[in-house]
Protein backbone atom coordinates (compact mmCIF):
# COMPACT_ATOMS: atom_id res chain seq x y z
CA UNK A 1 0.00 0.00 0.00
CA UNK A 2 0.95 3.49 -1.25
CA UNK A 3 1.57 5.96 1.88
CA UNK A 4 0.24 8.84 1.17
CA UNK A 5 3.03 12.12 1.32
CA UNK A 6 3.05 14.89 3.99
CA UNK A 7 1.51 18.09 2.27
CA UNK A 8 4.54 20.45 1.74
CA UNK A 9 5.01 22.83 4.13
CA UNK A 10 4.20 26.00 1.99
CA UNK A 11 0.56 24.44 1.79
CA UNK A 12 0.76 24.22 5.81
CA UNK A 13 2.09 28.15 5.79
CA UNK A 14 -0.79 28.95 3.43
CA UNK A 15 -3.81 27.65 5.38
CA UNK A 16 -2.12 28.78 8.60
CA UNK A 17 -1.76 32.05 7.67
CA UNK A 18 -5.25 31.91 6.16
CA UNK A 19 -6.90 30.79 9.07
CA UNK A 20 -5.02 33.48 11.32
CA UNK A 21 -6.82 36.09 8.72
CA UNK A 22 -10.19 35.18 10.00
CA UNK A 23 -9.22 35.07 13.98
CA UNK A 24 -7.72 38.26 13.75
CA UNK A 25 -11.41 39.36 11.81
CA UNK A 26 -13.36 37.84 14.53
CA UNK A 27 -13.65 33.94 13.81
CA UNK A 28 -12.88 31.13 16.88
CA UNK A 29 -10.56 28.87 15.75
CA UNK A 30 -12.88 26.09 15.85
CA UNK A 31 -15.12 27.12 13.47
CA UNK A 32 -12.07 28.14 11.10
CA UNK A 33 -10.23 24.79 11.03
CA UNK A 34 -13.72 22.91 10.08
CA UNK A 35 -13.06 24.26 6.49
CA UNK A 36 -9.34 23.42 6.08
CA UNK A 37 -8.82 20.02 4.10
CA UNK A 38 -8.77 17.26 6.09
CA UNK A 39 -5.65 16.18 5.12
CA UNK A 40 -3.68 19.37 6.31
CA UNK A 41 -5.69 20.05 9.38
CA UNK A 42 -3.63 18.74 12.24
CA UNK A 43 -0.86 20.09 10.87
CA UNK A 44 -2.50 23.39 10.12
CA UNK A 45 -3.91 23.80 13.69
CA UNK A 46 -0.74 23.05 15.44
CA UNK A 47 0.96 25.91 13.74
CA UNK A 48 -2.09 27.90 14.37
CA UNK A 49 -2.04 27.38 17.76
CA UNK A 50 1.66 27.55 18.24
CA UNK A 51 1.09 31.43 16.38
CA UNK A 52 -1.18 32.28 18.49
CA UNK A 53 0.20 31.84 21.83
CA UNK A 54 3.31 33.77 20.44
CA UNK A 55 1.65 36.52 18.27
CA UNK A 56 2.77 39.27 20.39
CA UNK A 57 5.86 38.37 19.72
CA UNK A 58 5.23 37.81 15.88
CA UNK A 59 3.69 41.67 15.65
CA UNK A 60 6.46 43.11 17.84
CA UNK A 61 8.97 41.50 15.47
CA UNK A 62 7.06 42.66 12.16
CA UNK A 63 7.00 46.38 13.78
CA UNK A 64 10.98 46.19 14.09
CA UNK A 65 11.09 44.41 10.55
CA UNK A 66 8.86 46.67 8.24
CA UNK A 67 9.30 50.39 7.87
CA UNK A 68 5.67 50.35 6.94
CA UNK A 69 3.47 47.72 8.38
CA UNK A 70 2.56 45.69 5.55
CA UNK A 71 -1.06 44.62 4.19
CA UNK A 72 -2.86 41.55 4.08
CA UNK A 73 -2.28 38.71 3.41
CA UNK A 74 1.38 39.46 3.83
CA UNK A 75 1.08 40.28 7.50
CA UNK A 76 -0.30 37.45 8.62
CA UNK A 77 2.00 35.02 6.60
CA UNK A 78 5.18 36.89 8.38
CA UNK A 79 3.37 37.01 11.76
CA UNK A 80 2.98 32.96 11.19
CA UNK A 81 6.63 32.42 9.94
CA UNK A 82 8.53 34.36 12.66
CA UNK A 83 6.55 33.04 15.72
CA UNK A 84 7.65 29.57 14.10
CA UNK A 85 10.96 31.18 13.55
CA UNK A 86 11.52 33.03 17.10
CA UNK A 87 11.00 29.35 19.18
CA UNK A 88 14.31 29.13 20.42
CA UNK A 89 14.09 25.68 21.67
CA UNK A 90 13.93 22.46 19.45
CA UNK A 91 13.57 24.49 16.04
CA UNK A 92 10.43 22.96 13.88
CA UNK A 93 12.35 23.58 10.67
CA UNK A 94 15.96 24.96 9.07
CA UNK A 95 16.39 28.56 8.45
CA UNK A 96 16.37 28.03 5.11
CA UNK A 97 13.50 25.40 4.83
CA UNK A 98 10.91 27.98 6.39
CA UNK A 99 12.01 30.99 4.14
CA UNK A 100 11.73 29.51 1.01
CA UNK A 101 8.58 27.82 2.19
CA UNK A 102 7.23 30.89 2.90
CA UNK A 103 8.25 32.73 -0.14
CA UNK A 104 6.93 29.74 -2.21
CA UNK A 105 3.39 31.28 -0.29
CA UNK A 106 3.63 34.55 -1.64
CA UNK A 107 4.70 33.63 -5.08
CA UNK A 108 1.58 31.41 -5.72
CA UNK A 109 -0.31 34.13 -4.11
CA UNK A 110 -1.94 36.58 -6.68
CA UNK A 111 -2.05 39.39 -4.02
CA UNK A 112 1.55 38.87 -2.47
CA UNK A 113 3.36 37.78 -5.37
CA UNK A 114 5.04 41.37 -5.65
CA UNK A 115 6.07 41.58 -1.91
CA UNK A 116 7.73 37.81 -2.28
CA UNK A 117 11.11 39.54 -2.20
CA UNK A 118 10.21 42.02 0.84
CA UNK A 119 9.19 39.14 2.41
CA UNK A 120 12.14 37.14 1.82
CA UNK A 121 14.11 40.36 2.82
CA UNK A 122 12.34 40.37 6.68
CA UNK A 123 12.55 36.87 7.30
CA UNK A 124 16.48 36.51 6.40
CA UNK A 125 17.40 39.68 8.47
CA UNK A 126 15.42 38.50 11.42
CA UNK A 127 16.75 35.26 11.35
CA UNK A 128 20.72 36.41 10.78
CA UNK A 129 20.25 38.68 14.00
CA UNK A 130 17.55 36.49 15.51
CA UNK A 131 19.29 37.46 19.14
CA UNK A 132 19.67 40.84 18.74
CA UNK A 133 16.21 41.39 17.04
CA UNK A 134 14.17 39.46 20.01
CA UNK A 135 16.72 41.47 22.88
CA UNK A 136 14.80 44.31 21.35
CA UNK A 137 11.39 43.21 22.41
CA UNK A 138 12.07 42.92 26.37
CA UNK A 139 10.47 46.41 27.04
CA UNK A 140 7.32 45.61 24.85
CA UNK A 141 4.73 43.62 27.20
CA UNK A 142 2.68 42.20 24.76
CA UNK A 143 5.63 40.90 22.80
CA UNK A 144 6.95 39.53 26.06
CA UNK A 145 3.35 37.38 27.54
CA UNK A 146 1.59 37.33 24.26
CA UNK A 147 -1.13 38.89 25.69
CA UNK A 148 -3.09 42.08 25.04
CA UNK A 149 -2.21 44.96 27.21
CA UNK A 150 -5.02 45.47 28.74
CA UNK A 151 -5.58 41.55 29.73
CA UNK A 152 -1.92 42.15 31.37
CA UNK A 153 -2.55 45.29 33.27
CA UNK A 154 -6.19 43.71 34.67
CA UNK A 155 -4.02 40.31 35.93
CA UNK A 156 -1.60 42.74 37.25
CA UNK A 157 -4.14 44.99 39.19
CA UNK A 158 -6.50 41.53 40.31
CA UNK A 159 -3.11 39.32 41.09
CA UNK A 160 -0.37 41.35 41.79
CA UNK A 161 1.57 38.15 43.55
CA UNK A 162 0.54 35.96 40.60
CA UNK A 163 -0.27 37.48 37.27
CA UNK A 164 3.32 36.45 35.51
CA UNK A 165 2.09 33.17 36.27
CA UNK A 166 -1.31 32.56 35.35
CA UNK A 167 0.02 34.04 31.67
CA UNK A 168 2.88 31.68 31.80
CA UNK A 169 0.63 28.66 32.36
CA UNK A 170 -1.48 30.56 29.51
CA UNK A 171 1.35 30.08 27.24
CA UNK A 172 1.44 26.32 27.88
CA UNK A 173 0.95 23.56 26.05
CA UNK A 174 -2.01 21.92 28.07
CA UNK A 175 -2.32 18.17 28.30
CA UNK A 176 -5.70 15.98 27.02
CA UNK A 177 -7.93 15.54 30.95
CA UNK A 178 -10.38 12.88 31.20
CA UNK A 179 -13.13 11.98 33.64
CA UNK A 180 -13.69 8.20 34.11
CA UNK A 181 -17.84 7.68 33.68
CA UNK A 182 -18.35 5.91 37.21
CA UNK A 183 -21.89 4.14 35.92
CA UNK A 184 -19.46 2.36 33.17
CA UNK A 185 -16.32 1.56 34.73
CA UNK A 186 -13.95 2.51 37.52
CA UNK A 187 -10.67 4.46 37.32
CA UNK A 188 -8.72 1.84 38.38
CA UNK A 189 -9.58 -0.42 35.56
CA UNK A 190 -9.09 2.48 33.06
CA UNK A 191 -6.10 3.25 33.94
CA UNK A 192 -4.92 -0.78 33.51
CA UNK A 193 -6.42 -0.58 30.38
CA UNK A 194 -4.37 2.15 29.22
CA UNK A 195 -1.29 0.72 30.90
CA UNK A 196 -1.88 -2.15 29.04
CA UNK A 197 -2.12 0.03 25.87
CA UNK A 198 1.01 2.21 26.65
CA UNK A 199 -1.03 4.91 27.28
CA UNK A 200 1.42 6.99 29.72
CA UNK A 201 -1.10 8.84 32.27
CA UNK A 202 -1.67 10.16 35.41
CA UNK A 203 -4.64 10.57 38.12
CA UNK A 204 -6.01 13.59 39.00
CA UNK A 205 -9.07 14.55 41.80
CA UNK A 206 -11.59 11.74 42.30
CA UNK A 207 -12.11 10.71 38.41
CA UNK A 208 -9.61 12.31 36.69
CA UNK A 209 -6.62 10.78 34.47
CA UNK A 210 -4.36 13.10 32.68
CA UNK A 211 -2.35 11.96 29.52
CA UNK A 212 0.47 14.22 28.46
CA UNK A 213 1.07 13.38 24.86
CA UNK A 214 -1.24 14.09 22.15
CA UNK A 215 -3.44 11.81 20.90
CA UNK A 216 -6.93 11.53 18.97
CA UNK A 217 -9.72 11.00 21.60
CA UNK A 218 -11.13 7.91 19.73
CA UNK A 219 -7.83 5.84 20.16
CA UNK A 220 -8.27 6.46 23.47
CA UNK A 221 -9.29 2.33 24.93
CA UNK A 222 -12.96 3.33 26.32
CA UNK A 223 -13.94 6.26 25.14
CA UNK A 224 -15.85 5.77 22.10
CA UNK A 225 -17.81 3.25 24.34
CA UNK A 226 -18.43 5.84 26.81
CA UNK A 227 -15.86 4.68 29.61
CA UNK A 228 -14.75 8.22 29.83
CA UNK A 229 -15.09 11.65 28.25
CA UNK A 230 -12.44 14.97 28.21
CA UNK A 231 -12.77 17.51 30.77
CA UNK A 232 -10.44 19.56 32.50
CA UNK A 233 -10.20 18.63 35.91
CA UNK A 234 -10.92 22.18 37.06
CA UNK A 235 -14.19 21.66 35.10
CA UNK A 236 -15.26 18.36 36.97
CA UNK A 237 -15.11 20.04 40.34
CA UNK A 238 -19.10 21.09 39.13
CA UNK A 239 -20.56 18.17 39.74
CA UNK A 240 -18.53 17.28 42.79
CA UNK A 241 -19.32 20.62 44.05
CA UNK A 242 -23.25 20.58 43.60
CA UNK A 243 -23.57 17.49 44.34
CA UNK A 244 -22.10 17.44 47.72
CA UNK A 245 -23.61 20.78 48.24
CA UNK A 246 -27.10 19.16 48.41
CA UNK A 247 -26.27 15.52 50.10
CA UNK A 248 -25.85 13.06 47.17
CA UNK A 249 -23.67 10.75 46.62
CA UNK A 250 -22.16 8.65 43.61
CA UNK A 251 -23.40 5.50 42.11
CA UNK A 252 -20.36 3.03 42.76
CA UNK A 253 -19.22 -0.20 40.38
CA UNK A 254 -18.94 -3.01 42.85
CA UNK A 255 -17.78 -7.04 42.09
CA UNK A 256 -20.71 -8.88 42.21
CA UNK A 257 -18.80 -12.42 42.17
CA UNK A 258 -18.92 -12.84 38.61
CA UNK A 259 -17.16 -11.50 35.38
CA UNK A 260 -19.75 -8.03 35.83
CA UNK A 261 -20.07 -5.63 37.90
CA UNK A 262 -23.53 -4.56 39.45
CA UNK A 263 -24.06 -0.79 40.64
CA UNK A 264 -24.44 0.05 44.47
CA UNK A 265 -27.22 2.78 44.57
CA UNK A 266 -25.93 5.46 47.38
CA UNK A 267 -28.05 8.62 47.21
CA UNK A 268 -31.32 10.56 48.39
CA UNK A 269 -34.79 8.16 48.31
CA UNK A 270 -36.74 11.19 45.95
CA UNK A 271 -36.10 12.14 42.73
CA UNK A 272 -33.62 15.11 42.86
CA UNK A 273 -34.86 17.75 40.16
CA UNK A 274 -31.39 19.37 38.69
CA UNK A 275 -31.07 22.58 36.27
CA UNK A 276 -28.10 22.75 34.38
CA UNK A 277 -28.84 25.68 32.75
CA UNK A 278 -26.03 26.44 29.73
CA UNK A 279 -25.43 22.92 29.51
CA UNK A 280 -23.43 22.81 26.14
CA UNK A 281 -21.67 20.72 25.13
CA UNK A 282 -22.76 18.34 27.67
CA UNK A 283 -20.01 17.54 29.88
CA UNK A 284 -21.27 19.09 33.13
CA UNK A 285 -24.69 17.08 31.65
CA UNK A 286 -23.56 13.82 32.13
CA UNK A 287 -21.62 14.49 35.07
CA UNK A 288 -24.36 15.07 37.22
CA UNK A 289 -26.19 12.38 35.74
CA UNK A 290 -23.77 9.53 36.43
CA UNK A 291 -25.04 10.54 40.51
CA UNK A 292 -28.27 7.86 41.68
CA UNK A 293 -31.87 9.40 41.96
CA UNK A 294 -31.36 12.44 39.76
CA UNK A 295 -33.57 14.34 36.93
CA UNK A 296 -31.58 16.75 34.84
CA UNK A 297 -33.09 19.49 32.77
CA UNK A 298 -30.17 20.70 30.43
CA UNK A 299 -30.67 24.40 28.44
CA UNK A 300 -28.74 25.63 25.87
CA UNK A 301 -29.95 28.71 23.24
CA UNK A 302 -27.93 27.35 20.79
CA UNK A 303 -29.87 24.20 18.81
CA UNK A 304 -26.40 23.09 17.07
CA UNK A 305 -24.68 23.16 20.65
CA UNK A 306 -28.43 21.66 22.47
CA UNK A 307 -27.22 18.73 19.77
CA UNK A 308 -23.63 18.07 21.34
CA UNK A 309 -25.15 17.61 24.60
CA UNK A 310 -27.48 15.00 23.16
CA UNK A 311 -24.58 12.91 21.68
CA UNK A 312 -22.83 13.47 24.89
CA UNK A 313 -25.76 11.94 26.44
CA UNK A 314 -25.67 8.77 24.01
CA UNK A 315 -21.86 7.81 24.11
CA UNK A 316 -22.40 8.22 28.09
CA UNK A 317 -24.94 6.34 28.21
CA UNK A 318 -27.32 8.52 30.49
CA UNK A 319 -30.47 10.47 29.45
CA UNK A 320 -31.33 14.43 30.31
CA UNK A 321 -34.31 16.24 29.45
CA UNK A 322 -32.37 18.51 27.05
CA UNK A 323 -34.39 21.82 25.76
CA UNK A 324 -33.56 24.74 23.56
CA UNK A 325 -34.55 28.10 25.08
CA UNK A 326 -33.02 30.97 26.82
CA UNK A 327 -32.32 30.05 30.57
CA UNK A 328 -33.23 33.74 31.49
CA UNK A 329 -36.28 33.71 29.37
CA UNK A 330 -38.33 31.46 31.62
CA UNK A 331 -42.11 31.99 30.19
CA UNK A 332 -39.90 30.14 27.14
CA UNK A 333 -39.50 27.10 28.83
CA UNK A 334 -40.45 26.82 32.50
CA UNK A 335 -43.41 24.76 33.86
CA UNK A 336 -43.59 26.81 37.23
CA UNK A 337 -42.24 23.46 39.18
CA UNK A 338 -38.76 24.52 41.61
CA UNK A 339 -35.80 22.76 41.28
CA UNK A 340 -33.77 21.36 43.77
CA UNK A 341 -30.58 22.61 42.51
CA UNK A 342 -29.19 24.70 39.67
CA UNK A 343 -25.91 24.72 37.82
CA UNK A 344 -25.17 27.90 36.56
CA UNK A 345 -21.85 27.66 34.02
CA UNK A 346 -22.37 31.03 32.73
CA UNK A 347 -21.13 32.67 29.38
CA UNK A 348 -18.04 34.66 30.26
CA UNK A 349 -14.77 35.77 28.82
CA UNK A 350 -13.51 32.08 28.76
CA UNK A 351 -10.60 33.76 30.37
CA UNK A 352 -9.32 31.00 32.05
CA UNK A 353 -9.36 28.03 29.23
CA UNK A 354 -6.42 30.47 27.40
CA UNK A 355 -4.05 27.74 26.78
CA UNK A 356 -6.69 25.40 25.36
CA UNK A 357 -8.20 27.98 23.18
CA UNK A 358 -5.24 30.30 22.50
CA UNK A 359 -7.33 32.33 19.97
CA UNK A 360 -9.71 33.98 22.75
CA UNK A 361 -7.13 36.45 23.80
CA UNK A 362 -6.98 37.89 20.51
CA UNK A 363 -10.79 37.80 20.33
CA UNK A 364 -11.65 39.31 23.28
CA UNK A 365 -12.04 43.04 23.79
CA UNK A 366 -11.93 44.65 27.87
CA UNK A 367 -15.48 45.70 27.04
CA UNK A 368 -16.73 42.24 26.11
CA UNK A 369 -16.03 42.10 30.62
CA UNK A 370 -19.06 44.02 31.35
CA UNK A 371 -21.51 42.56 28.59
CA UNK A 372 -20.78 39.28 30.08
CA UNK A 373 -21.40 40.82 32.57
CA UNK A 374 -24.80 42.21 32.52
CA UNK A 375 -25.53 38.58 30.97
CA UNK A 376 -24.08 36.60 33.69
CA UNK A 377 -26.58 39.01 36.19
CA UNK A 378 -29.44 38.03 34.55
CA UNK A 379 -29.06 34.51 34.40
CA UNK A 380 -27.69 34.55 38.26
CA UNK A 381 -31.29 36.60 38.78
CA UNK A 382 -33.56 34.41 36.54
CA UNK A 383 -32.77 31.07 37.40
CA UNK A 384 -32.85 31.91 41.13
CA UNK A 385 -36.18 32.01 40.73
CA UNK A 386 -36.91 28.47 39.63
CA UNK A 387 -34.64 27.15 42.64
CA UNK A 388 -37.02 26.05 45.59
CA UNK A 389 -36.44 26.72 49.29
CA UNK A 390 -33.40 25.49 50.77
CA UNK A 391 -31.94 24.75 47.09
CA UNK A 392 -28.20 25.36 46.52
CA UNK A 393 -27.41 27.45 43.14
CA UNK A 394 -24.22 26.63 41.62
CA UNK A 395 -22.57 29.68 40.19
CA UNK A 396 -19.45 28.83 38.00
CA UNK A 397 -17.58 30.72 35.03
CA UNK A 398 -14.20 29.38 33.52
CA UNK A 399 -13.07 33.01 33.79
CA UNK A 400 -9.95 34.11 36.05
CA UNK A 401 -11.09 37.85 35.82
CA UNK A 402 -12.75 38.71 39.21
CA UNK A 403 -15.80 40.63 37.47
CA UNK A 404 -16.66 37.28 36.45
CA UNK A 405 -16.72 35.61 39.69
CA UNK A 406 -16.54 36.93 42.95
CA UNK A 407 -17.38 40.83 42.26
CA UNK A 408 -20.59 38.90 40.88
CA UNK A 409 -21.16 36.74 43.29
CA UNK A 410 -20.91 39.99 45.77
CA UNK A 411 -23.00 42.12 43.67
CA UNK A 412 -25.62 39.00 43.50
CA UNK A 413 -25.91 38.68 47.31
CA UNK A 414 -26.84 42.48 47.57
CA UNK A 415 -29.47 42.11 45.27
CA UNK A 416 -31.03 39.01 47.07
CA UNK A 417 -31.62 39.20 50.79
CA UNK A 418 -32.33 35.41 50.64
CA UNK A 419 -29.05 33.67 49.80
CA UNK A 420 -26.07 33.12 51.51
CA UNK A 421 -22.85 31.25 50.50
CA UNK A 422 -22.61 27.58 51.14
CA UNK A 423 -18.65 27.25 49.87
CA UNK A 424 -17.24 29.63 48.44
CA UNK A 425 -14.20 28.42 46.40
CA UNK A 426 -13.24 31.47 44.68
CA UNK A 427 -10.97 31.64 41.66
CA UNK A 428 -8.66 28.99 40.39
CA UNK A 429 -5.63 29.88 39.04
CA UNK A 430 -4.04 28.02 35.75
CA UNK A 431 -1.01 26.20 36.89
CA UNK A 432 2.40 25.64 35.72
CA UNK A 433 2.42 22.18 33.59
CA UNK A 434 6.06 22.00 32.92
CA UNK A 435 7.12 23.20 36.48
CA UNK A 436 4.93 21.54 38.17
CA UNK A 437 4.24 24.41 40.43
CA UNK A 438 0.96 25.21 42.21
CA UNK A 439 -0.63 28.37 43.18
CA UNK A 440 -1.53 29.03 46.24
CA UNK A 441 -5.28 28.10 46.01
CA UNK A 442 -5.01 25.61 43.85
CA UNK A 443 -5.61 21.57 45.34
CA UNK A 444 -5.20 19.82 41.90
CA UNK A 445 -1.94 20.17 39.72
CA UNK A 446 -2.41 21.05 36.06
CA UNK A 447 -6.27 22.33 35.15
CA UNK A 448 -7.50 25.44 33.86
CA UNK A 449 -9.00 28.81 35.39
CA UNK A 450 -12.37 29.01 36.83
CA UNK A 451 -14.73 30.41 39.24
CA UNK A 452 -16.85 28.23 41.78
CA UNK A 453 -19.43 29.74 44.43
CA UNK A 454 -22.22 27.40 45.80
CA UNK A 455 -24.98 29.23 47.12
CA UNK A 456 -27.95 28.58 49.01
CA UNK A 457 -31.80 29.96 48.74
CA UNK A 458 -32.74 30.36 52.05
Amino acid sequence: MTKTPSPALWQQLKETHECLQRVLEGASTSEILLNVPSELRPATQALLFLTLRRLGTAKGLVKLLAKKAPKEPAQSLLCVVLAIGSVDVDPMYSDFTLVSQAVEVAKRNPLMKAQAPFINGCLRNFLRERIGILASLENDPQSIWNHPLWWINLLKKQYPNHWGDILKANNELPPLSMRVNRLRSTRAELSRSWTEKGINHTLQGEQGLIIQSPIAVHLIPGFDEGLCTVQDGGAQMAAQLLMQGIGVQFETLVEDGGPTKKAQKVGPPSLVRILDACSAPGGKTTHLLEYPNVQVTALDIDPARCKKVHESCERMGVQAQVVCADAADLDSWWDKELFDAVLLDAPCTASGIVRRHPDIRWLRRESDIAQLGEMQKRLLDKTWQVLKIGGKLLFCTCSVFKQEGEQQVQSFLRRNTDASICTQVGHLLPTLTSKGELLKDNELIDHDGFFYTLLQKN
